[in-house]
């Protein structure tokens, strides 16, 4: 029972990287419907800037974070401009691959930056753990979790206490009415790709400064994971991102523990592919999915 527990633990710590993930698809497939396939490689070049300061000036980690993240946005921003701003509102299908075309142009201009395999990720703080009864955290993942649940309830007041944030809703409910109401909906999608961009920049800088490594497979983890955590959770909410994240924790690390390493994946493949089944919506996403359907159903 402690082992099955401790795994418990370190799932939940470790989905918390899943969650911030999670929650950078989630605010722009909760305002447009369409999903950014170039999100992870976004982030991955976005931390690739920071990892060549840091290799070739050995900068501060405070400056590897900020150009991180800012970087992150930068491409978030020329993504979008590209990938959805250029194509029509009804292309939804044409978006996505487009953002999957930038995806790889994206991936090729890390690789071209940094040419390596592997490069070393300052870490924001030295790697500890500390213990609770039987049980052990690890200091920096606990520190992400934290983190995690900080940008759900900023984002949670950003999107239900501002003026903008009720923009964002509005153009997600319907950008006709939104329209009619005087929403610019030009830019309030790019303000939604910027907040986008910035969460997935900081989650970025948060999940490889705890591995303390980075490898040209990150756009590729960063993508999968976060858009699995999303479906799980639901998709367009934002509690659910947190949710789906961590419950893929746990389910991976117990697959880990019992199976073996060669299962992980596979395990969180099988749980989506039974969330699908059982429940489209998602943990906390049905809701949203039925209020569609009933308005199909009107029309």
């Amino acid at each position: 029972m402690i082992d099955f527990i401790q795994n418990t633990v370190d799932g939940v710590m470790f989905g918390s990287s899943y969650a911030l993930l999670a929650i950078g698809f989630t605010i722009v497939f909760g305002v447009m419907r369409r999903l950014n396939l170039a999100f992870g490689a976004s982030i991955m070049l976005g931390a690739y800037m920071g990892t060549w300061l840091h290799v070739h000036y050995q900068v501060h980690v405070l400056v590897v974070a900020v150009t991180t993240v800012a970087c992150t946005v930068l491409v978030g921003i020329y993504v979008e401009r590209l990938c959805f701003h250029a194509v029509r509102r009804d292309a939804a299908l044409a978006s996505m691959v487009s953002s999957f075309v930038i995806w790889m142009q994206l991936e090729e201009a890390a690789i071209h930056l940094l040419p390596e395999r592997t490069y070393a990720f300052p870490g924001l703080f030295a790697a500890g753990s500390y213990e609770a009864g039987p049980f052990l955290f690890r200091t920096e993942q606990t520190a992400m979790l934290l983190l995690a649940a900080v940008m759900v309830g900023a984002l949670h007041l950003l999107l239900h206490r501002t003026r903008f944030g009720l923009a964002l809703r509005a153009t997600s409910e319907n950008p006709l009415a939104a329209a009619y109401m005087g929403i610019h909906r030009t830019w309030t999608v790019l303000c939604a790709f910027v907040l986008m961009s910035l969460a997935g920049g900081v989650a970025g800088f948060a999940i490889l400064a705890t591995d303390q490594q980075i490898t040209p497979f990150f756009g590729l983890w960063a993508t999968f994971k976060g858009l699995i955590a999303m479906m799980l959770g639901g998709m367009g909410s934002l509690p659910g991102a947190i949710l789906g994240g961590l419950l893929l924790g746990v389910v991976e690390a117990h697959a880990l523990w019992y199976l073996g390493a060669e299962y992980r994946d596979l395990s969180a493949f099988l749980l989506l592919f039974a969330m699908l089944v059982s429940r489209p919506g998602g943990l906390l996403g049905q809701r949203i999915l039925s209020r569609e359907e009933l308005a199909f159903r009107r029309v």
